[in-house]
């Protein structure tokens, strides 16, 4: 079976591996699409936190059942978005935390991080984790999870209210997307980008103003920063308003600093966002309904067998957006 693993920082190997076998509770799907996310980028540097090598990488699947339990609700040729974020096999999580947040325990394991991806032909994963569609296609499906990734920090933490100023800090996939969910939600939003040809891209698909730095007196009720960038999340801190929410998607090794003063005077929240638990079949039925709009995301693509000498060039890109692994 054809198999793409990263074993180390800079080097992928294209090679063959053993044909999964399904488990009690498992569905067995063959792979067809796999969106790279900044975390595959990230993993490919060696920036990467909560990681080790080696790794089968992708985690944003499109996927196709080929085998499943009676009575798990899928069947064979069911098209479905793959959830990979992996509860606790062993209960050990205590529930008071899994009341509070389900996103960030001591025992969360992300396929294509914490465990194998989907970076091969095929493979078994929990039943519980597919969510299918009768309507979406492998390209739509496998942009469902960078979609919760955003909804979550929009909806759930930064809870981004009709007519609050709003500032996303990073469009790449996830800045993107929370840009989206930022208006669907009705704030005014604004998006901060170095790149030229992403704010371009970015105000001529969703109609937002862009700036490639902002004035001085600009503050916001709502930054969200998903840059993952030392540099620019500190600077994220000056364009909160008074009583203003700071949720940073994006994460970074090491610390990042902040000015007291500025933080305390302004009186702001800071949060971080993590993952996403329950809301694939909504967003699958938001993209169903038209809702969300994913045709400007894919922007580039390569087959499974040149990822090894395609994917080293993919940072950096002109004009990229989203690559999708096709299998």
């Amino acid at each position: 079976m054809n198999t793409v693993t990263l074993t180390e920082p800079g080097r992928f190997t294209f090679h063959q591996s053993d044909e999964p076998v399904r488990a009690p509770g498992e569905a067995l799907v063959r792979v067809h699409r796999v969106g790279v996310c900044g975390t595959d980028l990230h993993a490919f540097a060696g920036k990467q936190n909560f990681f080790e090598y080696p790794r089968i990488l992708g985690h944003e699947l499109g996927v196709e059942v080929i085998e499943a339990e009676p009575g798990s609700g899928l069947a064979a040729g069911d098209l479905c978005a793959v959830e990979p974020f992996l509860p606790d096999p062993g209960g050990r999580c205590p529930a008071a935390i899994l009341e509070r947040t389900p996103n960030a325990t001591p025992t969360m394991r992300v396929l294509g991080v914490h465990s194998d991806g989907g970076m091969r032909e095929r493979f078994c994963l929990p039943a519980d984790r597919l969510h299918k569609s009768k309507g979406l296609t492998p390209d739509q499906l496998c942009i469902v999870e960078p979609l919760s990734i955003s909804d979550h920090a929009v909806n759930r933490r930064a809870r981004v209210q009709s007519g609050e100023r709003v500032l996303v800090v990073g469009v790449g996939p996830i800045g993107f997307a929370a840009v989206q969910f930022a208006l669907a939600a009705g704030g005014e939003v604004s998006v901060l980008e170095r790149s030229p040809s992403r704010c371009a891209y970015v105000a001529e698909q969703l109609g937002v103003a862009t700036h490639e730095a902002l004035p001085e007196d600009a503050r916001f009720d709502v930054v969200l920063d998903a840059t993952g960038n030392k540099q620019a999340m500190e600077a994220s801190f000056g364009a909160v308003d008074f009583g203003g929410r700071l949720v940073f998607i994006g994460h970074t090794k090491g610390p990042i600093a902040f000015e007291n003063p500025l933080f305390h005077s302004r009186e702001m929240t800071v949060m971080s966002s993590r993952n996403s638990f329950g809301r694939f079949p909504d967003i699958i039925g938001m993209i169903e309904r038209g809702d969300v709009d994913t045709t400007p995301w894919i922007t580039h693509r390569m087959p499974l067998a040149e990822v090894p000498t395609a994917f080293p060039d993919l940072e950096g890109t002109e004009g990229l957006m989203k690559c999708v692994i096709e299998v």
